[in-house]
């Protein structure tokens, strides 16, 4: 039993492959923790990360602040946020990571797939993703194959988790 919690643990920094309904669908518990993406748990599993792949159905710039934009996969739509803020920053880590957010704003179109990758967060009371990786799809059957990798790893991988709770007992 101790070796699927530490399984369970793995999946915490992990880019966990999850549908729009599962994604949306995530438990929040307040954390006593300033790191407020290890706050959200699938069936008892904390999760910080996910990647999702859809057709991008919104698409909001705020020059030199952010790019809100949605990506619907015909479950739901997932709100996410990439920031842009770090053009001045004097670290040259957050520089770079401006330059590429830069990149990611002029491929992100509104009716494009887009793959997202980045980290769980919270705003007005509804998760969204802080995206970290944005990549464009040009194969026509990447959003069936993503749909059919989600559901293989849920029944697979992330449904054979015990909860937490299973274990104390």
């Amino acid at each position: 039993m101790k070796n699927g919690n530490n399984n369970a643990v793995a999946l915490q920094n992990t880019h966990v492959k999850l549908l729009a309904f599962d994604l949306l669908s995530l438990t929040h518990f307040p954390s006593c923790s300033s790191d407020a993406a290890t706050s959200f748990f699938r069936r008892g599993i904390p999760i910080s990360r996910v990647e999702t792949l859809g057709t991008v159905t919104l698409r909001h710039l705020k020059p030199e602040r952010l790019l809100c934009f949605a990506i619907d996969d015909g479950t739901g739509c997932v709100p996410c946020v990439l920031w842009l803020n770090d053009a001045n920053s004097p670290s040259v880590v957050r520089r770079r990571r401006h330059e590429l957010a830069a990149r990611f704003v002029e491929v992100v179109k509104f009716g494009a797939v887009a793959r997202v990758r980045g980290r769980l967060s919270r705003y007005k009371g509804g998760v969204q993703v802080t995206v970290s990786d944005v990549v464009m799809e040009r194969d026509p059957n990447a959003e069936i194959f993503h749909r059919l990798d989600c559901i293989r790893l849920a029944r697979n991988c992330y449904n054979l988790f015990p909860s937490p709770c299973s274990l104390r007992g």
